[in-house]
C-alpha cells in the first residue's frame, strides 16, 4: 500500500478479502505499534500472519541503530500478535559486527521467542554503471550459509536472473514464508503483479499446494506507481485472484 500508511493497508486487504496480511515495520508509527495492529486487527478481522523486520537501509534507525534490538523487537512483536514468522534480510556488508554474529544471536533468539521462526530472505547482487556488487552478507543467497526458515521471494528471484522454483527446492523443507510478486529478470527490484513477469508463479504455486506447504503466503508488489487508488486497488485484486486461483492451498495454507 506504501506510500499509503498502515492502516489504509488493513481497510484494503479487508475490503479485497484477504485472509490476512504482513506488517512492514518502517517509520509509519502505526506499524511499530503492538496496541494500534491489535485494534487494526480486531477491528477489520485481519490477523496479521508475518511481520516484516526493519531491514532496510531506510529503517536503519526505526527503534534502534542496534540490529539485534531491532530483532528482538520484532520478535516480541509478533509473538504478541500471534504472528508466527518475522522475515529478515541478511546482514549487510558494512554491518561487520552483525554479520559476524548473525547466526549465533538468530539461534539465542529462537531460544527466547519460541513461537515465532525467523525466515531469512533471499535477496539479490546489485547492477550500476555496468558493474555487480552484493551488499550483504555472507551474500545475497541465504541457502548458502543454511539457515532454519527461509522467505521466498519471488521479485528477488527475477533480480538476481534467477529461477524461484530453483530456490524454493534449494531451500527444502525450510520454507516458511513466501513473497509473491514477479519480475522481468532486468536486474532490478520490480515486485510486479504476479504474471506480468517471467518467474514462474503458476509453477511455483502449484508446487507448494503439492508439497504441502502450510506457511504464509504474502502477496509482496509495488503499487507507489499506480495513478490512481483505484488502480492500486485493481493490482492487489487481480494479484489475490492469481494466488488463489494456482495456490490450491491445504487446510492451513492462508494468503
Amino acid at each position: 500500500m506504501f506510500p499509503e500508511p498502515t492502516a489504509a493497508a488493513f481497510q484494503m486487504a479487508a475490503s479485497l478479502g484477504y485472509d490476512g496480511l504482513e506488517v512492514m515495520v518502517w517509520t509509519d508509527a502505526v506499524s511499530q505499534d503492538f496496541g494500534a495492529l491489535r485494534g487494526l486487527a480486531e477491528h477489520y478481522g485481519l490477523p496479521v500472519r508475518s511481520v516484516h523486520a526493519p531491514c532496510l537501509l531506510v529503517t536503519q534507525r526505526v527503534w534502534s541503530a542496534d540490529p539485534w534490538e531491532r530483532l528482538r523487537r520484532s520478535a516480541e512483536l509478533a509473538t504478541a500478535l500471534a504472528a508466527p514468522t518475522v522475515v529478515v534480510h541478511p546482514p549487510f556488508t558494512w554491518q561487520r559486527e552483525y554479520a559476524r554474529t548473525f547466526e549465533a544471536g538468530l539461534r539465542r533468539l529462537r531460544s527466547r521467542y519460541p513461537s515465532v521462526s525467523f525466515a531469512i530472505e533471499n535477496m539479490y547482487p546489485v547492477r550500476m554503471a555496468g558493474r555487480e556488487f552484493v551488499p550483504y552478507a555472507p551474500g545475497w543467497d541465504p541457502t548458502r550459509a543454511g539457515y532454519d526458515a527461509y522467505t521466498l521471494d519471488l521479485s528477488h528471484c527475477a533480480a538476481a536472473r534467477g529461477d524461484s522454483l530453483a530456490m524454493a527446492a534449494a531451500m527444502g523443507d525450510k520454507l516458511a514464508h513466501v513473497h509473491l510478486g514477479d519480475g522481468t529478470g532486468e536486474g532490478r527490484d520490480e515486485h510486479l503483479v504476479p504474471g506480468r513477469g517471467s518467474q514462474p508463479c503458476v509453477e511455483l504455486l502449484s508446487s507448494l499446494a503439492g508439497r504441502g506447504f502450510t506457511g504464509s503466503v504474502a502477496v509482496e508488489v509495488a503499487t507507489r506507481g499506480a495513478k490512481s487508488r483505484d488502480v492500486r486497488e485493481a493490482d492487489l485484486a487481480e494479484a489475490l485472484a492469481f494466488a488463489r486461483r494456482y495456490l490450491k492451498a491445504p487446510t492451513g495454507a492462508n494468503v
